[in-house]
């Protein structure tokens, strides 16, 4: 098992230690608990679909632990379905500071990183765009519209894009696999 060294937040003087893993934000389920007034047991994480929580090896005060994380919309799951007046708060909290930093943190370090965006024009027209290494790439089929259009406005996303993302789009580029 993999083993990885956690972000800590406070919040009113308890800590949640978060992990930026496959380009989303996790957070140590019992520590989200304690922050909402309730223990997210077996059973809450059961409530969750399979991809909005794991178990991992998690550096906490200094030593490796299992650790139950949910991700970002697993802990939005629970906190809407274990809904009180001060989740709205921590929700807020969660999005604007906690995972902006988390975001943040690593767009710095992967700016070299292919993601996607999209190219759009007046009348609905658009096409995707791979932004790699400060350039723009367009996939070949959606050249003929690239040059009938007019007035280009690019819109980056901000969704960074796996290696196995990157590698399968890179072949549509250059027109295999189509």
């Amino acid at each position: 098992m993999t083993h990885y060294s956690s972000t800590l937040f406070t919040r009113h003087n308890r800590p949640l230690h978060t992990l930026w893993l496959e380009s989303q934000a996790w957070f140590c389920a019992h520590e989200l608990g304690r922050m909402t007034g309730r223990f997210f047991d077996e059973h809450c994480i059961r409530k969750l679909d399979p991809d909005q929580h794991r178990t991992v090896q998690l550096l906490r005060y200094g030593q490796y632990g299992e650790t139950t994380m949910v991700s970002e919309s697993g802990a939005y799951t629970l906190l809407a379905h274990h809904h009180i007046p001060e989740n709205r708060h921590l929700r807020h909290w969660l999005t604007h500071e906690v995972v902006a930093v988390l975001r943040d943190g690593q767009d710095s370090a992967l700016e070299d990183l292919p993601r996607l965006g999209r190219m759009c024009w007046p009348g609905g027209h658009t096409a995707s765009l791979l932004y790699w290494q400060s350039e723009p790439w367009v996939r070949m089929r959606d050249m003929p519209l690239v040059m009938a259009a007019e007035l280009p406005v690019v819109v980056p996303e901000r969704r960074k894009l796996s290696w196995k993302e990157c590698a399968q789009r890179a072949l549509r580029l250059h027109g295999v696999g189509d």
